[in-house]
């Protein structure tokens, strides 16, 4: 994806589409009834430990980056007698931290930058639990900005830059401000072996049906 302004040179970025997030939590909500509201995840999540040994890949329509495999199926992997509901909620949340790790090591391969931090934005960053683990899974820092909404805020910036309401980028940056900090508190040997259960989860969803029938 990339930007232009006046006469200034094109800015580009990489994009990672990932295609079940939220709806994930909203899966839960609608067809499982296992909540009333999406927020009650959070609560759910934290009645519980850890995942249980339980991994849920949504891959609902197949799966987007960094795999781009339509035919792939989302599963339950892992499931014992002892998962229960708060298991499945926390591995709800946490698949939206595996599959955002799986877009950030594909970008660091292919443009060779090494991520310091993560920036968010969006609903399912007010779910502290969720931010936690992401900063644990990646790593690095994650941090929320007190703009969470930041695709609307864009262009607003960038329809205010083009009328000249800002006469500069960096006034733009000079407005984002910091609401809170995640550090990641995850050993390294626990880090990896939840991500490689997780990469093998998703091996499980490949070619579910013949895309060619």
């Amino acid at each position: 994806v990339c930007y232009k302004i006046g006469d200034q040179d094109a800015v580009y970025a990489l994009e990672g589409s990932i295609a079940i997030t939220g709806a994930l939590v909203q899966w839960l909500r609608d067809n499982l009834k296992m909540i009333k509201a999406a927020p009650e995840v959070e609560e759910l999540a934290q009645s519980v430990d850890d995942n249980g040994g339980l991994y849920i890949v949504p891959a609902f329509s197949g799966l987007f980056a960094p795999y781009w495999k339509s035919n792939a199926r989302g599963v339950f992997a892992g499931l014992t007698r002892y998962v229960n509901a708060g298991h499945i909620a926390r591995a709800t949340l946490e698949a939206t931290a595996f599959q955002t790790r799986e877009v950030m090591d594909a970008m660091e391969a292919d443009s060779g930058v090494t991520l310091n931090e993560l920036k968010v934005d969006g609903g399912m960053v007010a779910n502290d639990l969720l931010m936690q683990f992401q900063a644990d899974i990646l790593g690095v820092p994650v941090i929320r900005p007190q703009v969470a909404e930041t695709t609307a805020l864009g262009a607003a910036y960038a329809a205010g830059m083009a009328v000249g309401f800002w006469d500069s980028e960096q006034e733009v940056r000079d407005n984002w401000a910091e609401d809170k900090r995640w550090e990641p508190n995850m050993d390294e040997d626990k880090r990896d072996e939840y991500y490689k259960y997780w990469k093998r989860a998703v091996t499980r969803t490949f070619d579910w049906f013949d895309s060619s029938s």
